[in-house]
C-alpha cells in the first residue's frame, strides 16, 4: 500500500510540500522574535576626548594644567559629563565613568583656582577638606562634591582598587594615569595603577630587615576598603608587588611594623 501511495505524483508532492513546511515552521521557532529579544544596552559614554588630553599632557603622573586650561578638548569632555546620566550605565561602564568623572572634575576644580600651589589649604585641613565637599560638580542636574562621587557613589561599589586610579591633584596620590578608564579594560588598568603606586618609593617603602615598611595614608584612611572577604590590608597589597617582595611581606606580616608616609599635598603639576 505504501509503495502504491508514492508511486502517485500527486501523494509525492503533498508529502514533500508537508515535510518544507513543517521545516520551515521549526526554523521559524528556532529564531527569537524580535518582540521576544531583551533590549539593546544603551550606549556607553564616549570618554576619547579625556584620553587625548591625558595623553597629551600627563607625563609620569604630573599634569601640565597650564596646557590644559587652553585646549577645548577638555572643556568639550567635561560638557560630555555634564550631559551623561550615569544612571543608564551598569558595572564596569559605570565605574569607569564615576572614576573618569572624579579626575576630570579634580583637574576641572584646579583650573578654575589656577595658579594654585594645593587643593588642601588650612582651611580644609579645619574643615576636613572644604575643597573636596564643594558641590561644584553637576551631573544630570544633580550637583555632587568630590566627597560625594568618592564616598556615595564609588566606594559602595565595592572595588577597592579604585583608590589606585582616584586622584585628588596631590603628588602623594596615585599617579594620574596618560588615559581614560574604559569598561573593556577598566580592571587591567586598575591593576597597572596598583602595581606602579607600590613601586613608588615615595609612597611605599619596604625594609625587611627591620621588619619595617612605610605605605601609604591611602592604606589607613580606607583600610576597611582594603579588608574584604577577611583578608588584612598587608594581604592586598602583595597583590600588587614583585614576588619576592610579596613573599616576604607575608611571611612578616604577623610582626612587622607598619608607618605611613606623610602625605604630600602639593599640587601634582
Amino acid at each position: 500500500m505504501q509503495i502504491h501511495f508514492f508511486r502517485r505524483p500527486e501523494n509525492f508532492k503533498r508529502v514533500i510540500t508537508a515535510l518544507l513546511v513543517a521545516g520551515s515552521i521549526a526554523f521559524t521557532a528556532a529564531i527569537p522574535s524580535r518582540a521576544a529579544m531583551p533590549p539593546a544596552r544603551p550606549n556607553g559614554i564616549d570618554h576619547t576626548l579625556f584620553t587625548q588630553v591625558l595623553a597629551a599632557y600627563v607625563k609620569d603622573g604630573a599634569v601640565d594644567y597650564k596646557a590644559i586650561k587652553t585646549d577645548p578638548r577638555f572643556s568639550q569632555y567635561i560638557a560630555v559629563l555634564q550631559k551623561s546620566n550615569p544612571e543608564t550605565l551598569t558595572g564596569e561602564e559605570k565605574l569607569a565613568f564615576w572614576i573618569n568623572a572624579y579626575n576630570a572634575f579634580t583637574i576641572q576644580y584646579v583650573l578654575d583656582k589656577y595658579p594654585i600651589k594645593s587643593l588642601m589649604n588650612k582651611l580644609s585641613y579645619v574643615t576636613g577638606g572644604g575643597t573636596f565637599k564643594t558641590k561644584f560638580i553637576e551631573i544630570n542636574g544633580r550637583k555632587y562634591s568630590l566627597n560625594d562621587i568618592e564616598n556615595n557613589v564609588i566606594r559602595p561599589m565595592g572595588d577597592p582598587r579604585i583608590h589606585f586610579a582616584l586622584v585628588c591633584g596631590a603628588k602623594s596620590c596615585p599617579p594620574l594615569r596618560p588615559e581614560a578608564y574604559l569598561a573593556g579594560s577598566l580592571s587591567e588598568q586598575m591593576d597597572e595603577q596598583g602595581r606602579l603606586f607600590m613601586s613608588q618609593s615615595d609612597k611605599n617603602r619596604f625594609d625587611f630587615e627591620k621588619n619595617e615598611i612605610a605605605i601609604s595614608k591611602i592604606f589607613d584612611w580606607f583600610k576597611d576598603d582594603f579588608r574584604k572577604n577577611g583578608k588584612s590590608e598587608l594581604e592586598f597589597i602583595s597583590a600588587y608587588l614583585p614576588t619576592e617582595q610579596a613573599q616576604k611581606l607575608l611571611a612578616h606580616a604577623a610582626i612587622i611594623k607598619v608607618k605611613y608616609t606623610e602625605y604630600n599635598w602639593d599640587l601634582n603639576e
